[in-house]
């Protein structure tokens, strides 16, 4: 495993504060972001679908991208979430974020659109031409409605600027034959199978839970840098009940924010419409299994 991969190894797909009316608050995505990496991350993704990038306008991107850089982009890799299903609005999305200051983009698969395959190599690959950036891709066919093929990784892969994948597809037998084929950097985009991904030769996630857990995930990343797998493997296993409550209840934005919320390291868990707010049973379930009154607390 990379000592030290380029785009990091413990990131999280961060959620993009708000007050109660529904306005973005930068202080607190500063205070959030400065949380995160102080607690072990390498790296956050920035308007991610996690930072609610379909309810937010261009503008605000950009103004959240940038206060984040100024918090902690001298200590942490920032990614900007660039993709969408129009590719002219992904790549003006990839030039901004170079512009801001960005060290890489994340690019999520054309959705509802439902394009070919050759329409998938054309994005990404214009998207790659935008910009000096590096291109996480995002194959999370789930949301998407398309996943990406193997013939287009090996096409995609011969680009320079396409350097990562973020694995949200569920086929580790899949992931294990594209990494072996391409040598792109591979991240687990599915909290349930971070360890697994890690065990298959990825060299790090992109989570959710993880931004609400962040020193028991650096815990578990550095166990398996250090060849201690019983004891990544317990961590792992500390993580479930949390990793249910983020990830298989409802939306996992709504439900980080939730226990962001909880913990006091975000004011308020508002979110927009489309999504709602936890409601107080979901919320309850939350307290369960993370202590409201600690940043990073998981049971026994």
């Amino acid at each position: 495993m990379a000592a030290a991969p380029a785009l990091g190894r413990v990131l999280s797909a961060m959620v993009t504060p708000m007050r109660a009316d529904g306005s973005l608050d930068l202080d607190e995505a500063q205070r959030l972001a400065t949380h995160l990496v102080d607690q072990g991350h390498d790296g956050l993704v920035v308007s991610g679908t996690t930072g609610e990038s379909p309810t937010t306008s261009a503008a605000e991107k950009d103004e959240l991208l940038r206060a984040v850089i100024d918090a902690v982009g001298d200590r942490a890799v920032i990614i900007a979430g660039a993709g969408s299903n129009d590719t002219a609005k992904s790549i003006e999305s990839v030039r901004l974020a170079q512009k801001a200051g960005a060290d890489a983009v994340l690019a999520v698969t054309p959705y509802y659109n439902k394009p070919p395959q050759a329409g998938l190599v054309a994005h990404f690959t214009a998207l790659a031409d935008a910009s000096d950036l590096p291109v996480m891709v995002y194959d999370i066919p789930g949301r998407t409605g398309t996943a990406i093929a193997r013939e287009t990784y090996l096409r995609i892969a011969d680009n320079e600027r396409i350097a990562a994948v973020k694995d949200a597809r569920g086929d580790l037998w899949f992931a294990s034959e594209i990494m072996q084929a391409t040598g792109l950097d591979w991240y687990s985009g599915d909290d349930a199978l971070n360890l697994a991904h890690f065990v298959n030769g990825a060299v790090g996630f992109v989570g959710v839970t993880s931004q609400v857990a962040p020193a028991a995930y650096r815990e578990m990343a550095d166990a398996v840098l250090e060849g201690r797998w019983d004891d990544a493997r317990a961590v792992h296993r500390r993580l479930t009940p949390l990793v249910n409550a983020v990830m298989n209840v409802t939306q996992g934005a709504i439900m980080a924010k939730a226990g962001l919320a909880l913990q006091g390291v975000i004011s308020t868990p508002t979110v927009r419409l489309p999504l709602v707010e936890a409601d107080s049973e979901q919320t309850a379930l939350l307290r369960g299994v993370l202590a409201p009154t600690s940043t990073d607390s998981i049971p026994e």
